[in-house]
Formats: structure tokens, C-alpha cells, sequence
């Protein structure tokens, strides 16, 4: 972390950056806060704000691909191996995101103006927040009590997080 400079007699503070580690839990409950906000502005957008939809339907799809993936290639199968009760829950997890990157899929093929396009986004929006709750209130807890690293876990999914790239839509 850095430091701010020293001023007389006064302990350096240290100033957030955006590489500073978390640990796993923080960085994915901050992803659910981002993609939550954007829900939120894309629900406060009027009916015939085409463009603003767009782009915010296209900011949550590209969010919530890249946390289904760190999420499936390393949170989940390491809270499988270090929380064998936590089984179920991962299962369900997985099907969760099955079925968000089903209509991820569609809304790619879409534009805002096109039947569906809202009621899509918003059907999104309820499976990602009832998943979220889901996560955050039975999931997390669990993993905290395990013996998972999660410092070093969340590093490992800030790393992958950087290397996913999305192809343009």
C-alpha cells in the first residue's frame, strides 16, 4: 500500500489503490455492490433512453461474465475442496450462473429498443440480487470458517479478473 508523505512527527497514512490485495470475499462482495449500482442506474433510466440502456446492459453483461468466471474457475471449486457441506451450495451457484449467462447471451443479441430487451435485463437483475443474497448470507459465512487463504485466494481472482478479455459486442 502507499504511503503519504511524512509530514513532522506524523505516521504515514496509508492511501487506497485500486492493485492494493483483498481478500477473496471483499473483492467478490465489492463486484456484487458494482453490478447492484448498475442495475440501479439502468432501472432509473426513462422508457426511450435506448443508448443509456445499451451501454449499461453492455457494462453488466461484460461485469457479470467476468465474476461468473473467477468465480467458476477458482472461488468455487476451492470453497468445494475446503467446505466439503458447502457442496450444494456451489452446485446451486453454478445453475445460477447457467441461467444468467442465458440471458447474458440473449441481451448480446439485442438492442434496447427490442421487445423483451427491459423485461430481460430486469429478470436478470432479481436472478443476480436473489443469487447475491444467497452468496453473501450462506456462502461467505461458511467460507470464512474454513482454513482458505483468502488473502492469497483473492489475489489469485484479481489476477484472473485482469486477464479476461471479452470480445467486443
Amino acid at each position: 500500500m502507499k504511503h503519504t508523505s511524512q509530514a513532522e512527527g506524523k505516521t504515514p497514512q496509508p492511501i487506497p489503490t485500486e492493485t492494493d490485495p483483498q481478500d477473496a470475499l471483499t473483492l467478490l462482495a465489492e463486484d456484487h455492490e458494482q453490478v447492484r449500482s448498475l442495475f440501479e442506474q439502468y432501472d432509473e433510466l426513462g422508457i426511450r433512453a435506448h443508448a443509456g440502456k445499451q451501454k449499461l446492459a453492455l457494462q453488466i453483461c461484460e461485469e457479470l461474465t467476468r465474476h461468473a468466471t473467477i468465480e467458476e474457475d477458482i472461488f468455487y471449486p476451492a470453497v468445494r475442496k475446503a467446505a466439503k457441506a458447502s457442496g450444494d451450495l456451489v452446485d446451486e451457484a453454478i445453475v445460477e450462473h447457467a441461467a444468467a449467462k442465458d440471458l447474458i447471451a440473449q441481451l448480446m443479441q439485442m438492442d434496447a429498443g427490442d421487445d423483451l430487451f427491459d423485461a430481460k435485463v430486469r429478470v436478470l437483475g432479481e436472478q443476480v440480487m436473489h443469487h447475491v443474497e444467497e452468496e453473501e448470507n450462506e456462502m461467505f459465512p461458511k467460507v470464512r470458517n474454513t482454513k482458505l487463504d483468502l488473502m492469497e485466494l483473492g489475489m489469485q481472482l484479481a489476477r484472473r479478473k485482469e486477464e479476461i478479455t471479452l470480445p467486443k459486442a
